[in-house]
């Protein structure tokens, strides 16, 4: 499995060869229900085989479609690794899957394009968060949002500092000394051999840059904030190596080794909530303060030609929400329907996902905290 980025957004909406299949279901990391994910998605899969017959398909032709997917009831280690839900898009030219801490309803869809709607809370930043455990022997990278947390295993990264140094055996050990709450004395006491602070903190850069490096292609389409664990004297030697512009400043304290991803959480939500607030409130006022200028809208028809064109820098989605009609690319007319029809797409999707793709910031609020009437508000770049 994969993390849920951008570009694999964009891949997911392009266009792709035959029908798409879009799965969703949760899942259980533990307990008897845990025993109940495989069986789950094997009635998903029959519910695919289903719907595909209906579409026309031959036996063979779905047998051949479905094979990646079917192989999965029987790996181990891909439900070992489960979070609190999966999605899985499969077509003749593609197949992803993505374990995601946002617990799904069951959902089955083939159509000509994939369903990606009940991705959309995951994609606003305001609700979403990384939490960097960082000690000399263990590297954690964690993906929080309000309710859920999930470790990502990283590739590409040193998962000790004896690793991204090389060597066989670490024998250098450095003790801080905590200084006191005011400030006071922070300085080091060495043990080893011959080791020297200066070396300790350089070695200790290096590694800290290593891990930037490897989180770099990952981070570097996230708009969500990066909240640090470990033992505080590391804080201000990481920050000197990173380059992930939302790097919070206040840390979680403490050797973060053995500690659960549950508690981990917990503290990251004590640092983030006000950040959270924060930002939405920021981007509350940003829409009060620009309204009457022309950078304000709530009109669908103007939104989302703008969004598609990179011209919406906040976008205020209603949750549970809807609303049908159609798109033309060429002449950018939107048209709005009463109903769903045969050709009808969720405008509020399209808008959320093409601000989403275009680097604009998405909240996903409640109806009554939108900032204005409607289920949709935009402030544009321009």
């Amino acid at each position: 499995m994969i993390a849920l980025s951008r570009d694999e957004l964009k891949t997911l909406m392009g266009k792709h060869q035959g029908l798409c299949i879009s799965i969703f279901m949760p899942t259980f990391r533990t307990g008897a229900e845990s025993q109940q994910n495989q069986i789950r998605f094997k009635n998903l899969l029959r519910r695919a085989e289903e719907k595909l017959l209906a579409c026309g398909l031959r036996p063979q032709e779905i047998k051949t479609l479905l094979e990646p997917a079917q192989a999965l009831p029987g790996n181990v280690l891909f439900w070992r690794k489960q979070s609190d839900g999966l999605a899985l898009f499969l077509s003749s030219d593609l197949f992803r899957s993505f374990c995601l801490p946002e617990a799904f309803d069951e959902l089955i869809t083939v159509a000509d394009y994939f369903h990606i709607k009940p991705l959309l809370p995951l994609l606003g930043g305001d609700k979403r968060f990384y939490i960097l455990a960082l000690s000399q022997k263990e590297i954690r990278l964690l993906e929080g949002t309000g309710q859920k947390v999930q470790e990502i295993e990283l590739e590409s990264v040193p998962r000790s500092l004896a690793e991204a140094l090389r060597y066989d055996e670490f024998g250098k050990q450095v003790r801080f000394r905590a200084g006191t709450a005011g400030g006071g004395d922070h300085s080091a006491m060495v043990s080893g051999h011959g080791a020297e602070i200066d070396d300790t903190k350089d070695n200790l850069l290096k590694y800290f840059r290593l891990i930037d490096r490897g989180l770099h292609d990952l981070l570097r389409d996230e708009r969500a904030p990066l909240i640090l664990a470990g033992v505080e004297y590391l804080f201000p030697i990481y920050r000197e190596a990173n380059t992930y512009p939302r790097l919070i400043e206040e840390g979680i304290p403490g050797n973060p080794q053995g500690i659960s991803a549950e508690a981990l959480h917990r503290s990251a939500l004590k640092i983030g909530c006000p950040y959270f607030q924060k930002a939405e409130q920021d981007a509350v006022a940003q829409y009060r303060q620009s309204s009457g200028t022309g950078l304000t809208s709530t009109d669908l028809r103007e939104i989302i030609p703008a969004a598609i064109h990179g011209r919406v820098g906040i976008l205020f989605v209603a949750s549970s929400r809807q609303q049908w009609g159609t798109f033309d690319g060429e002449s950018g007319a939107v048209e709005i329907h009463p109903k769903m029809g045969a050709a009808s797409e969720d405008l509020l999707e399209m808008a959320a996902i093409q601000t989403f793709l275009n680097g604009g910031t998405l909240f996903i609020l409640p109806p009554e905290k939108m900032p204005d009437t409607g289920n949709l508000a935009a402030v544009f770049r321009y």
